[in-house]
């Protein structure tokens, strides 16, 4: 689960300054934890790209919470 977070804090890598503050925070965290569950665990030990790279391809079955975490990213 600890590459999960650092996973969403690379969210923010292509953003501003002022997002990566705000990257990863709780809320963001917890609209993102079931569906990295539910759609990459089997991707967690293979690094916080991955887990990035999963959530972005399972996009359309992501919970509408963790699809704005993503947008709010520029992902």
């Amino acid at each position: 689960m600890h590459k999960f977070f650092v996973a969403l804090t690379l969210l923010c890598v292509p953003a501003s300054t002022g997002a990566l503050a705000r990257s990863g925070t709780d809320q963001e965290q917890q609209a993102c934890t079931r569906d990295v569950e539910r759609f990459c665990r089997k991707l967690m030990d293979q690094g916080d790209f991955t887990i990035l790279a999963c959530l972005k391809e399972n996009r359309p079955k992501l919970s509408p919470a963790c699809r704005d975490v993503l947008v709010s990213h520029g992902q």
